[in-house]
């Protein structure tokens, strides 16, 4: 019995999912955020908890590719900051997956990206952009950075959607371009092989899902290589307004789903 068999696929469905992870690739190496677009195909084509299983594979094998094109610019300081957060987040999501349907689920993680999507925008407006990114060693910034790891941490568990979540902390923080790609590469590697047991104790992970995964991750390698090639040819502010438009489509698309 083939990949497609198994899942009941179509061939336009799998051509779906394979542009999705060719869009993982992009968005792990260029516009972080983007892949929301890629949850939502996989939840369209797949029973939409299962889907979260098959995309993460996907997703961590973006995060290899992207930590190999921008390891030298990670802010670690920062990363150890978001880490407890995180942890907390990822409980708390696995608990909310116990009980949650997927329609309160969609509902929650759209509403989160949407709201954040405001906020960043408001601060954006009302404050100037940091010239490096922001100390975390400030009560303030030790704040932002624990609510933002909750927040990141619960929406990547539930939905694979802590994206964005971490896009705009980030952007918000003050990061340039090579430095948040550099630290969203560290962070969501470490983040999303972490959450591989939780994921498979939940029955999200298996040998069925791993198969699909084995056909799709070859379509991970050329997103990321346009990704490499696209992020040098585009400048500071459309990059940041590709990152905040993404995370809009994606709490659209979570909403109205």
């Amino acid at each position: 019995m083939n990949t497609m068999t198994l899942w009941h696929l179509s061939g336009w469905g799998f051509a779906a999912l394979a542009f999705a992870a060719l869009l993982v690739g992009f968005s792990k190496t260029a516009v972080s955020g983007a892949n929301t677009v890629s949850l939502a195909i996989f939840a369209a084509v797949l029973p939409a908890r299962a889907s979260t299983g098959v995309l993460l594979p996907v997703l961590i094998a973006g995060d290899v590719l992207a930590v190999l094109t921008y390891r030298r610019h990670a802010h670690w300081p920062t990363l150890w900051r978001l880490f407890p957060a995180v942890a907390v987040g990822v409980v708390a999501g696995t608990l909310f997956l116990v009980w949650a349907d997927d329609g309160i689920v969609r509902t929650s993680i759209g509403a989160i990206l949407l709201l954040m999507a405001g906020v960043t925008l408001w601060r954006r407006r009302t404050t100037e952009a940091p010239d490096a990114p922001e100390a975390v060693a400030t009560r303030a910034g030790r704040v932002k950075a624990r609510s933002y790891g909750v927040l990141g941490g619960f929406t990547t568990m539930v939905a694979n959607a802590g994206g964005p979540v971490m896009a705009l902390y980030l952007l918000s923080a003050g990061f340039r371009k090579l430095g948040f790609l550099g630290t969203s590469a560290f962070f969501f590697l470490i983040v999303n092989v972490s959450k591989v047991p939780f994921s498979a104790g939940l029955g999200l992970i298996d040998g069925h899902s791993l198969l699909l995964d084995a056909a799709l991750v070859v379509f991970v390698v050329p997103g990321a290589l346009f990704g490499t090639w696209a992020v040098n040819r585009i400048n500071q502010r459309l990059f940041e307004q590709l990152v905040i438009a993404a995370t809009v489509v994606g709490g659209l698309q979570l909403l109205l789903r």
